[in-house]
């Protein structure tokens, strides 16, 4: 008798409420071959199938619920060039060589975007490249991300960065909350919904075969071959992708990665659109902002509304006390919008790791996976199905500090809820202190 799997509800996102219709995929029933079965339908999963189906292999992809239900229709749509990891620490901890190759991949992550865009024509990503900048709330933070941007122009070469003065940040953010600031003109963003739409119907165009509602219940060895088994159906493949990130406890197929993550739910709030002259007072430029305190929050202009993100949510679902967290923050930085009521709340989860990196590599000869985005993961994640394909093609792209080998299981796993809640108390305290 089929097991039931019945399919959970979608963030209730700005995103989900403008994204482009997505075509209803089949849910798998039956046998299929593949050469590469590949487990999740986020960026991940669908640059993977997108390359491994340039390279002439046969890619099936198994969704457990709609392709952009996790962390890729839930995350903030902003682009950058950084791990969670300075590249100056890089350089101290690792050597020089090894920071100019993260460097590398950095900025190979928010090109792939660029080029996945422009190859599927998805004109609704509405993608722009108008740069990200660092918010200083005092000086102490400002002078920190000043001596980065400096070395990062010393060592890396990286000549665009800019630094910003009070009243130059005054005049990109709308606020007096900041002191100064960095402009990193690479960055960007995007609808990342209509992306992960876009690149779902990109490949179903082109015959790659997507099943939804099909999660992955079982993945077993037979004669030389992969075997996922879902509710209705199986996919026998020479080699398999787990790309669940966060998500990996939904089935037993993937629940021994989230050993290596710890998921951290990041809240994001979303005001009513503001009036005309209020809009054109905030951030004007369209870049994205984040700020420099140890609990980190983000801002963006979106379609005349203010989009507040940032960390702190616990547990496994929504959390008003996180949403009002964010609602006072954003009032903090923008007075203005005191009074102004919120179109949507909505979290998804960020996959943490050990060492703040996400990776990337074979857990076998025949299984392959990448994870652990640190809160980075739009451009990273498209980046990754790049190099799962070249791993699948039996190549070994350098990926740097990313390898396979250094994903560490996170210790006393149980007690990793509280662990989080201990930190991130410890670093709201210092941060309402000023330090």
């Amino acid at each position: 008798m089929a097991e039931v799997w019945t399919p959970m509800a979608s963030a209730n996102s700005l995103w989900a409420s403008t994204a482009t219709p997505l075509r209803t995929f089949p849910v798998l029933s039956g046998e299929v071959q593949a050469d590469v079965v590949i487990i999740g339908a986020g960026y991940t999963g669908l640059s993977a199938a997108h390359h491994i189906a340039k390279s002439g292999l046969v890619p099936v992809v198994l969704e457990a619920n709609r392709p952009g239900w996790g962390a890729s229709g839930r995350n903030g749509g902003v682009i950058t060039a950084k791990f969670r990891q300075s590249f100056r620490g890089i350089d101290a901890a690792h050597g020089r060589a090894m920071a100019k190759r993260m460097y590398e991949i950095a900025y190979e992550s928010t090109e792939i975007v660029e080029e996945l865009v422009s190859e599927f024509g998805i004109t609704s990503a509405r993608l722009t490249r108008t740069g990200q900048v660092k918010a200083a709330h005092n000086h102490a933070t400002l002078k920190a991300a000043i001596d980065e941007a400096e070395w990062m122009k010393r060592e890396m070469g990286d000549a665009d960065v800019r630094v910003l003065d009070a009243h130059e940040v005054r005049e990109e953010t709308g606020s007096q909350a900041f002191v100064g600031g960095v402009l990193n003109p690479g960055s960007g963003g995007i609808h990342p919904l209509n992306y992960l739409h876009g690149l779902a119907e990109g490949l179903a165009a082109r015959g790659v075969a997507i099943f939804q509602e099909s999660p992955a219940l079982r993945l077993r060895r037979e004669n030389g071959r992969v075997v996922v088994e879902t509710p209705q159906g199986t996919v026998r493949a020479r080699q398999v992708i787990i790309a669940t990130n966060s998500y990996s406890d939904l089935t037993g197929a993937t629940r021994h990665m989230q050993h290596t993550l710890v998921p951290f739910r990041s809240a994001i709030i979303a005001t009513d659109r503001l009036p005309h002259n209020l809009a054109g007072s905030l951030m004007p430029t369209g870049r994205t902002y984040t700020e420099t305190k140890r609990m980190m929050r983000w801002f963006r202009m979106v379609d005349d509304r203010v989009i507040f993100g940032g960390r702190g949510a616990f547990g496994k679902q929504d959390s008003e006390a996180a949403f009002d967290a964010l609602r006072k923050a954003m009032v903090g930085i923008f007075p203005e919008l005191n009074d102004t009521p919120l179109g949507f709340k909505w979290s998804g989860l960020v996959g943490m790791t050990l060492d703040s990196m996400p990776h990337i590599g074979r857990l076998d000869d025949h299984t392959l996976f990448s994870m652990g985005y640190n809160g980075a993961g739009v451009a990273m994640s498209s980046l990754m199905g790049r190099y799962l394909a070249a791993f699948v093609r039996g190549e070994q792209p350098d990926v740097g500090l990313l390898d396979a080998s250094r994903l560490k299981v996170i210790p006393f796993y149980p007690l990793r809820e509280p662990a989080v809640r201990m930190v991130a108390g410890w670093y709201q305290f210092l941060d309402a202190i000023g330090q």
